[in-house]
């Protein structure tokens, strides 16, 4: 590991790299953590957007629930440091989720 800072990527604007330069490793750690996760919130939205574009339906998975519709899509959900899954779906203006399981079935 180098004894310099790291450079940001050229993506991240100047201002918000000076901003996370003054933050504390606790802070910076926690900062990451809700980037990834608004990251993945994004990335599942454009995806439900672009199934939701998509009118032709698929064949239902077996392992898909009668009250979940053909359209879901699986997430993974982060809680308390334990990996779920979850089925996704939009209507109208809002995603519904339900349960599914534990990724890692041991837990």
């Amino acid at each position: 590991m180098s004894y310099s800072p790291p450079n940001p990527p050229r993506e991240v604007p100047a201002d918000i790299a000076s901003k996370l330069d003054e933050q504390s490793p606790e802070v910076l750690r926690q900062v990451a953590r809700f980037a990834e996760e608004l990251a993945e919130h994004r990335e599942r939205e454009a995806r439900l957007a672009e199934n939701e574009e998509d009118k032709e339906v698929e064949e239902r998975p077996e392992d898909l629930p009668d009250d979940v519709p053909a359209k879901a899509t699986i997430t993974i959900k982060e809680i308390n440091d334990n990996r779920y899954y979850y089925w996704q779906w939009r209507e109208g203006d809002s995603v519904t989720s339900k349960y599914k399981g534990p990724v890692n079935p041991d837990e």
